[in-house]
């Protein structure tokens, strides 16, 4: 079966976790990131999850999942330890929830996969469960490819192309001005932290087109 690709807006919506160990502690910080409305199920948690809950990031229920916990959630991650019960958790959900199991691929109904982030760049790398192994290794090679250069280029390039929408001229000009930005020399001047120079050369080409 192939996956369906997107990115997902989960500001402010409602997502459960149940379990409180180390990998539920990866999960839910990836949701808050998200700015997810998490809330965690279990008996215990780690140090960390409690921090989180102490600064009011999230709703920690101190106790084991029960059926009627997932009702709320828009997206529910079930990674407990034990497998009894993850299933049980599954078992609670209804076909328009998304699911993930962290210990059963085959009843997930949404994967997460391993993400290269840089700001608003984000790279996600899947292999439909088949190998996270493999997605990990990529993930390392990606990164030392797509440095942390690319978070304030892609910024730059946010910015850019707004002013660039915005301007009188034809669409076929906007597609030019675009491309141009995407030139290696602009990244090179990110990552050499030569902005002013990057900028003044942006804006050399928005003045050329206006003209």
């Amino acid at each position: 079966m192939t996956h369906y690709a997107m990115m997902v807006n989960l500001q402010n919506k409602r997502c459960l976790v149940v379990g409180g160990g180390q990998v539920a502690e990866r999960k839910i910080g990836s949701l808050l990131a998200a700015c997810a409305d998490v809330t965690v199920v279990s008996p215990s948690c780690t140090a960390t999850i409690l921090e989180w809950a102490h600064a009011k990031k999230l709703t920690v229920v101190l106790r084991p999942f029960t059926r009627q916990d997932v009702e709320e959630a828009v997206l529910i991650i079930a990674a407990t330890s034990d497998p009894a019960v993850n299933l049980a958790v599954y078992e609670a959900c209804r076909p328009h929830q998304w699911i993930n199991i962290v210990d059963r691929p085959d009843l997930c109904s949404f994967t997460v996969p391993s993400v290269v982030a840089r700001g608003d760049l984000q790279i996600a790398i899947s292999t439909g469960g088949n190998n996270p192994g493999l997605a990990k290794k990529m993930r390392r090679q990606l990164e030392e490819w797509v440095g942390p250069e690319y978070e304030d280029y892609t910024l730059f390039l946010g910015s850019m192309r707004r002013q660039i929408l915005s301007l009188s001229v034809s669409e076929a000009d906007k597609r030019a001005i675009l491309a141009e930005l995407l030139d290696d020399r602009f990244l090179q001047w990110t990552k050499n932290g030569e902005t002013d120079r990057r900028d003044r050369e942006a804006e050399a080409l928005l003045t050329m087109t206006k003209e």
